[in-house]
């Protein structure tokens, strides 16, 4: 029954599959990559970070994070780092790449929120062009025939409109994560940014 529906839905249906293939992958690949993030999370961690870095005890520092993978870490460690130098800056670029490892992917979704719904309506436009073609060919003795082919041709607008709205809900939660992580990283950089300040003043 499947192969029938990609028989009658035209050549552009195995586009749309292809988009469908792709988003499904790019999807659980983020889903692995934040439940992966989320265990990785160390809040206590942070806070002795920047309880030591308070009391300028950067050797406990390094021993503490030393197997830590939590992004905020690696923000305030780089920073930390670079301290003689610009901390603000340094924090800056860690956070930078940070954020763009976490939205590695969402540009191929994004497009295929818009691609999906462009190629179901390509499909349509071209079943109804052989529709009227063949309305053409066998006069109106066979409406039958041209109504089906209308029908089949709106195969692809759905599957396209399916694709996109299936895409757009793990899109838009992906990049709210993405937005709370970052949001997450500047609490915490301005809280040591601040430490430092107030350590370099006294």
């Amino acid at each position: 029954m499947v192969f029938d529906l990609f028989d009658k839905a035209g050549v552009v249906i195995y586009p749309l599959l292809a988009c469908s293939v792709l988003s499904l992958t790019v999807i659980l690949e983020r889903i692995a990559f934040w439940l992966t993030e989320n265990r990785r999370e160390d809040r206590e961690l942070v806070d002795t970070v920047l309880e030591l870095a308070r009391v300028r005890d950067f050797d406990q520092i390094r021993r503490y994070t030393a197997g830590s993978r939590d992004y905020v870490i690696r923000v305030l460690v780089c920073g930390l780092v670079h301290r003689d130098y610009s901390i603000a800056k340094a924090m800056e670029m860690a956070a930078q790449d940070e954020i763009k490892r976490m939205k590695r992917g969402l540009s191929v979704l994004d497009t295929m929120i818009t691609a999906a719904p462009l190629l179901g309506i390509l499909g349509t436009v071209i079943g109804i062009i052989h529709s009227f073609d063949m309305l053409g060919q066998a006069g109106i003795q066979d409406p039958q025939a041209v109504t089906s082919g209308i029908a089949q041709a709106l195969l692809t607008t759905a599957a396209g409109l399916l694709i996109a709205i299936f895409t757009l809900f793990p899109y838009n939660y992906f990049m709210a994560k993405v937005e709370h992580a970052a949001a997450r990283i500047e609490k915490y950089a301005t809280s040591l940014e601040i430490l430092q300040k107030d350590q370099a003043g006294k």
